[in-house]
């Protein structure tokens, strides 16, 4: 009996794992999945006009080994192992390893530049994965070339103006589309392979160790174009929470991977059979009755790999909000069912504005592949050290053994990083200045809130002392409930101590109530909620949650009824405090440029009550003023 419940319940999962491994398909691969678009053309352009046969079969083993190496081995062998109670990438990473053990600031560093980066990888990858598709218009019509980039424009423009209808509609169809791509790259492969079987051989790594041995600096430069490949590694690990490790590891193993394996191999295949390396090499693999259909195809499939990194910036951003490195923005859920459906429109116009100078600046998808790769390359090496650390702390490995792993992986992605650094004046300088900005706006925000707070602590009331002063009779209570939100785990919460003083009034039910973001993506409903009791009608309640949730504090707020909170929520008056930060005249606060860039980002922030989604009818919100 229990052996036929055990075959019936693997039965039922297998469907479940096949359908959760298409959906991956249409999020986690469609940069990575893209990439046989430009990846080989700009490997073989740094080699020279005419590559011989021993240059295009070092560059196909290079390509295939990178493959394998950084994603299969790095990614879904290593890194998808080390997880966040279910959440991956470099952010939550960096808060498992420098918040959860202890405070180190060093590994948080890493992890927010990291995460920086990427912010330059999602302006790139549209701009360069759309006009790479548009390119095959030129082999369909040599006389559509001048029309490229002003249907790509088009086509960016259309992808950033439909998100703030969200894309829970749009993201049932990407699976199936992202399939129908792979299946079409396998047999355009199979294709080329035909022509000349032998290109096998590249699977040998000695192709490709002999070709850098012998290339010198200009083989090794190669690497740059090589890494193109596995530009979209990083997303297998970053979107792990939305899958699950067991769906993201089937897609790569039975569909991406061996399609990719298979394109790459067609292409070179056709080189070696004498085929010109001018042009796209991928449409050249397309017979002329498919080209038209296969553009179109190349393109949808360039949509949604830029839809996946899109997204992926508004779920970072939302990380960096919770975890107090952004300002709060206006977030918007456009999915009930989906968690991770969410619209950030200060990053969507950010990224469209950007995406479009790029699409504009560069122009063609060649010269944008000189900027394209510096960042993914720092934040991988980023990881790999992240990853020796997680060796030691959480796996238990010992230090030879861990060493000999992440030397491995420094060493491949060091060689990486080193090799696109020489693109740094071809284009490269962009990705590296996008990171700069944002990682500096995250350290500006983090000192300027962090100073606030620390204004804030020195001047707060006992709570017990305030508590006797209200209970003593000299403070009027009058009907309905009182929210108080403030920052300060202890003390009397300013805003509310502002209200008594000028109101010689208090409502006859008060809840002090303290949100705090936990270093874990998400907790257990047991855990949210923690209520003390400090007087008669008078409660402390700290609110937790993960840095991947979204505070409900209506909802909690009703939950605390079980507990003994005796509110209405139909009388309830929520409190909190708008402050406008000016300079310390002791010349002990921020330094002048630090406090005006903090002061206008907090200007210009979302309003805490919309933050919350309070109900606007019920918001009280009282100003002072904080010098830091």
């Amino acid at each position: 009996m229990a052996i036929e419940d055990a075959i019936a319940a693997q039965s039922e999962t297998r469907p479940r794992l096949a359908a959760a491994g298409l959906a991956a398909l249409g999020v986690v691969f469609g940069d990575i999945g893209t990439s046989p678009l430009y990846t080989l053309k700009t490997v073989l352009d740094l080699t020279g006009p005419k590559p011989d046969a021993a240059t295009t079969l070092g560059a196909l083993s290079l390509i295939l080994w990178t493959l394998f190496i950084i994603t299969s081995v790095k990614y879904v062998s290593f890194a998808m192992r080390v997880d966040n109670d279910g959440e991956g990438g470099i952010i939550a990473l960096m808060t498992l390893l420098g918040v959860k053990k202890m405070h180190r600031p060093a590994i948080v560093a890493v992890g927010l530049f990291g995460a920086a980066l990427i912010y330059g990888d999602g302006a790139i990858t549209p701009a360069i994965s759309v006009l790479s598709a548009l390119e095959g218009m030129e082999q369909a019509a040599p006389a559509l070339q001048a029309y490229v980039l002003p249907v790509a424009v088009l086509v960016l423009l259309a992808l950033f103006a439909i998100q703030p209808l969200g894309t829970a509609r749009i993201g049932r169809a990407f699976g199936p589309i992202m399939l129908l791509w792979f299946v079409v790259m396998a047999l355009l492969g199979l294709y080329g392979i035909v022509k000349h079987p032998g290109v096998f051989v590249a699977i040998n790594p000695l192709y490709g160790l002999k070709y850098l041995a012998s290339g010198g600096v200009g083989g090794f430069l190669v690497l740059g174009g090589v890494f193109l490949c596995v530009t979209g590694a990083e997303a297998l690990y970053a979107d792990m929470g939305h899958f699950g490790a067991p769906p993201i590891r089937l897609a790569w193993s039975a569909v991406v991977f061996p399609s990719l394996i298979l394109n790459y191999a067609g292409q070179a295949a056709l080189v070696l059979d004498g085929a010109p390396t001018d042009g796209n090499i991928f449409y050249r693999l397309s017979p002329d009755w498919l080209l038209t259909p296969l553009i179109v195809l190349a393109t949808i499939a360039t949509i949604v790999a830029s839809q996946s990194i899109i997204t992926g910036a508004y779920s970072m951003t939302r990380q960096a909000i919770q975890l107090g490195w952004l300002p709060r923005l206006t977030i918007k859920q456009t999915s009930e069912q989906g968690y991770g459906q969410i619209y950030v429109g200060a990053v969507n116009w950010l990224l469209m504005v950007v995406t479009l100078g790029l699409t504009i600046g560069f122009g063609k998808s060649d010269n944008l592949a000189a900027a394209y790769g510096i960042a993914v390359s720092l934040t991988m090496l980023m990881t790999s050290a992240l990853l020796f650390i997680a060796m030691r702390e959480i796996w238990l490995w010992s230090l030879p053994a861990a060493g000999a792993v992440s030397a491995l992986f420094l060493m491949v992605d060091g060689a990486f990083f080193v090799a696109n650094m020489a693109k740094v004046f071809e284009g490269g300088y962009v990705p590296l200045v996008l990171a700069i900005l944002v990682y500096g706006v995250m350290w500006i925000w983090h000192r300027g809130a962090a100073s606030v707070h620390d204004r804030v602590e020195e001047s707060l009331e006992p709570l017990e002392k305030f508590v006797a002063k209200i209970e003593s009779g000299g403070v009027a209570r009058v009907p309905g409930a009182a929210v108080f939100l403030t920052r300060a785990k202890h003390g009397a919460p300013p805003v509310m101590v502002w209200h008594v003083k000028h109101n010689r009034s208090l409502h006859e039910y008060v809840v002090v109530l303290t949100l705090t973001v936990m270093s874990v993506p998400r907790l257990d409903a047991k855990d949210r909620l923690v209520l003390t009791k400090v007087a008669p009608k008078f409660w402390r309640a700290e609110v937790r949650y993960g840095f991947m949730e979204h505070p409900d504090v209506q909802g909690v707020l009703a939950e605390s009824k079980a507990l003994g909170c005796e509110i209405d929520l139909d009388d309830v008056t929520y409190y909190v405090g708008h402050e406008t930060i000016v300079p310390r005249e002791d010349g002990k606060g921020l330094p002048r440029w630090q406090e005006a860039l903090f002061a206008m980002m907090g200007r210009n922030a979302a309003r805490i009550s919309d933050f919350l989604a309070l109900p606007s009818d019920q918001v009280v919100e009282i100003g002072r003023q904080i010098s830091i």
